[in-house]
């Protein structure tokens, strides 16, 4: 069984994207098998075998996510924020108004898929290892 303390100590190492690797591997280390964030309010939900899991409390206020997805302009905002041009509550606001609910981490897969507000995935991209 995993803690969110655990989970901080590990995402606190992580400085830039070069780091994300190295973060992935002690989630697995831990038994994590992946996380939901919920772009609403910034919870995320870490699950792992045996039905483990646990969560973060609001990161902040509430954001309107639009009821109807956008994939051509989630994509340019994904690739700005990936490219360093965002930071992380900017690229919440911005999957926000393109109609992205949640992401999910998978880490068996190595993926994250991005989700609407009716839960069909929008996006999905292979994490680089």
């Amino acid at each position: 069984m995993f803690t969110l303390e655990q989970i901080k100590q590990a995402h606190d190492k992580v400085q830039t994207g070069a780091d994300f690797p190295n973060y992935i591997q002690e989630l697995i280390d831990l038994g994590v098998k992946g996380y939901d964030t919920i772009i609403k309010d910034g919870r995320v939900a870490y699950y792992g075998s045996n039905d483990d899991s646990v969560s973060t409390d609001k990161k902040y206020n509430d954001i309107k996510i639009t009821s109807t997805a956008n994939k051509e302009r989630f994509i340019e905002f994904l690739v700005m924020h990936q490219d360093g041009q965002t930071d992380y509550f900017t690229f919440c606001q911005q999957a926000a108004q393109s109609g992205i609910a949640k992401s999910r981490i998978d880490i068996i897969e190595m993926t994250c898929t991005y989700f609407d507000t009716s839960g069909n995935a929008i996006v999905i991209e292979k994490i680089p290892s």
